[in-house]
């Protein structure tokens, strides 16, 4: 994927609920975003959001916006064997609760192709194609017959 987006004019992040109350530990929604000359690459710090008790969704838009919505679920952590005690510090994560974190990618997108990946360490990962009017061939692959 290409360097950090840099543009003049960018969106704000959008945070509500837990996402915007966090001021302790790593900063959930914390969002970076990627530019090739097909793709937008995103990656968005979620702390506290458990893979295995996932109740995260993300829809893509059209026009690029990004809506994310889940639940910090807290410290418990399970438990495979009885002996061992698992102790986390709830003060290092964002507090327990819902929230929503919404965010612009710089151009259209096809939200058809869209492939995310809610990584073990808190990283929601996302790659999706930027749009292309039907009969546009992406950069780079163009048929020449001659």
């Amino acid at each position: 994927m290409g360097e950090k987006s840099t543009l003049e004019n960018p969106t704000p992040v959008v945070l509500t609920g837990t996402a915007r109350e966090g001021t302790a530990g790593p900063a959930i929604g914390h969002v970076d975003i990627g530019i090739s000359d097909s793709a937008y690459l995103f990656r968005v710090a979620l702390p506290g959001v458990r893979k295995d008790q996932c109740e995260l969704s993300c829809e893509i838009e059209h026009d690029g916006k990004v809506h994310l919505q889940g639940v910090v679920t807290g410290g418990e952590l399970a438990q495979k064997n009885p002996k061992t005690v698992y102790h986390t510090n709830l003060a290092q994560l964002s507090p327990p609760g819902p929230f929503s974190i919404s965010f612009q990618l710089p151009g259209p997108v096809d939200p058809r192709l869209f492939s995310p990946t809610f990584r073990s360490d808190g990283i929601l990962e996302g790659v999706v194609m930027k749009y292309r009017a039907p009969g546009v061939p992406p950069c780079g692959n163009q048929f020449d017959p001659a």
